[in-house]
């Protein structure tokens, strides 16, 4: 083989690659057999008339067999109708209902004449008593006389019938303090319980507010004799049971006003023995 022809045959590869180049030999191959066997059969055609005994078959090449018919393609399915979608219904006015029929006429009844009642006559009633005459008046007493000036020294104020209270100092809230007046004395009882923890003998001294149904309040402890005995502390504890008279000043009681107020231990003591 040439270098002509192999590169022919190296193209043909290059074009219809290995496997399309080995279908078209199979098909070269299988005409070249058809062409000799159709060669084959005319020969024999041509050589001398055998004898009668002989019968003479002629054996002709199939022809190749026809391509099979493509498969037509199914039809494709025609498209379903829709199914007919429900119009939406109409709605129907209403048919307006015919006029009412006017209601009849009533006739207003006529007001019957009001009649007035008949007039009785009845006899002269007898004549009322005569009321018994107002009986005169009291005489108007003689009208004063004028006031007449008078000349003379000035009458000096009315006095109160309780004198003012005594002021003995300064309360703790600056305010006056006066000397205290029992409207009730404590009684032994009372104090008793209280200054059974004082030391005697002795004397205690506070100062309280006075408030309504002689009461006292806010009190606070002022001196004791002797010192650390226990005795103020002893009446600020019994203080809520104390009675005293607010002060009294230009003949008014001074009802929140501040007194002072002292306990002798020794006097409770001998009043209690």
């Amino acid at each position: 083989m040439s270098s002509r022809d192999v590169s022919a045959f190296q193209r043909l590869i290059d074009r219809f690659g290995p496997r399309g180049l080995s279908i078209a030999l199979a098909i070269v191959l299988e005409v070249l057999l058809i062409l000799m066997l159709l060669t084959l059969g005319s020969s024999i055609v041509g050589t001398p008339e055998p004898s009668e005994n002989l019968t003479s078959v002629d054996i002709q090449a199939s022809p190749p067999p026809a391509p099979e018919p493509e498969p037509e393609p199914e039809p494709e399915p025609e498209p379903e109708p829709e199914p007919d979608q429900p119009e939406p219904p109409v709605e129907e006015t209403p048919p307006e209902p015919p006029p009412e029929p006017a209601p009849p006429a009533v006739e207003t009844p006529r007001p019957e004449p009001v009649l007035p009642p008949p007039v009785v006559k009845t006899p002269n009633p007898a004549p009322a008593p005569k009321a018994p005459p107002a009986p005169p008046a009291p005489p108007r007493p003689p009208e004063p006389a004028p006031p007449q000036e008078v000349y003379g020294p000035v009458a000096p104020p009315r006095r109160s019938a309780l004198p003012d209270s005594p002021r003995v100092g300064t309360a703790p809230n600056g305010e006056p303090l006066y000397g205290a007046e029992w409207y009730r004395r404590p009684r032994d009882g009372e104090l008793d319980g209280y200054l059974s923890t004082a030391q005697g003998p002795g004397w205690g001294m506070i100062a309280c507010k006075t408030a309504p149904d002689y009461r006292v309040e806010d009190c606070v402890a002022v001196d004791e004799w002797p010192r650390g005995s226990n005795i103020n502390r002893a009446l600020l504890a019994a203080a809520w049971q104390f009675q005293v008279r607010p002060p009294r000043l230009g003949g008014k009681s001074l009802v929140g006003g501040w007194v002072r107020i002292r306990i002798d231990y020794n006097m409770r003591q001998r009043r209690s023995n």
